[in-house]
């Protein structure tokens, strides 16, 4: 009977030991920075209440490739790869907005890495708003993960922002999404109704948070500033102390998607991290 113990023991333990080795071998391999889009803000004052009156800032607008051993994922989209034919780019109405342009098309960037968008397996957007899904059908194949809140929250016009036909995970709060803990998708509330971040682990690198719109620029997060157009000022509080919390924890860095300041301090695709 002793015997008989001492042998499930055994398999147990190499089964653990197995499983194990198994997912320390299935995490992320490397991380691609686009560029998404280049503008500038007209006045800066819309993202700092109260601050910047009438300064204009650079803006960045990054999207990440992310290589993992069980396929590709992409985060966030960007601004509308036709958006590249236009020579003077896209203008806002206010010119209080920000004014963008296209230097690269994300299909060219990613033809440049020697990645079809077919073999996108994953496609996941910080939130709706159009600079972040200009090109969300440019994978149709793609498992879009998309909070629910985010989902279900319609345009201006009354329009859904995604296509229906579209295949879908609605998540209503944090994904594991490749079962190793290498990459979670984090709900982030506050600058849109299911706004949410991203937290990749590279084997190299280390830890690294996304921020989507979590945060705009290094000075509001510094002062914990809020955006007059962010759907709730509490929840955006709670989402920045959250991220804050888990860059202690993970010792991670924070990428501010539109940092464009911070952005030319990283390497851009062909180049890589890993």
């Amino acid at each position: 009977m002793k015997t008989s113990h001492f042998c499930i023991a055994m398999f147990a333990a190499l089964s653990l030991s197995a499983t194990a080795s198994a997912q320390s071998k299935s995490g992320v391999e490397r991380l691609y920075i686009l560029n998404c889009g280049e503008g500038v803000a007209g006045d800066i004052s819309r993202w700092s209440p109260g601050v910047n009156e009438g300064k204009s800032m650079e803006f960045a607008d990054n999207c990440y490739l992310i290589k993992h051993a069980q396929g590709w994922m992409i985060w966030d989209t960007g601004i509308s790869d036709a958006i590249a034919a236009m020579p003077n780019g896209l203008a806002p109405s206010d010119p209080k907005a920000t004014h963008w342009r296209r230097p690269k098309t994300l299909a060219r960037q990613l033809e440049q890495v020697g990645v079809k968008p077919s073999e996108i397996k994953y496609l996941a957007v910080s939130h709706a708003h159009p600079v972040h899904i200009g090109n969300v059908e440019l994978f149709p194949q793609a498992m879009l993960l998309v909070q629910k809140l985010e989902y279900e929250w319609s345009g201006a016009d009354k329009a859904p922002r995604f296509k229906p036909e579209h295949q879908v995970t609605r998540l209503e709060g944090d994904k594991d999404v490749f079962g190793d803990g290498s990459v979670t998708i984090l709900s982030t509330p506050g600058h849109t109704p299911g706004h949410q971040s991203l937290l990749v682990k590279l084997p190299k690198t280390g830890a690294l948070v996304l921020s989507g719109d979590a945060v705009h620029f290094q000075s509001n997060w510094e002062n914990r500033r809020v955006p007059s157009m962010n759907t709730d000022k509490d929840k955006t509080l709670a989402s920045m102390q959250r991220i804050a919390d888990l860059l202690a924890k993970e010792k991670a860095q924070l990428w501010i998607n539109h940092d464009k300041a911070q952005r030319d301090t990283l390497k851009m695709a062909p180049a890589y991290y890993d």
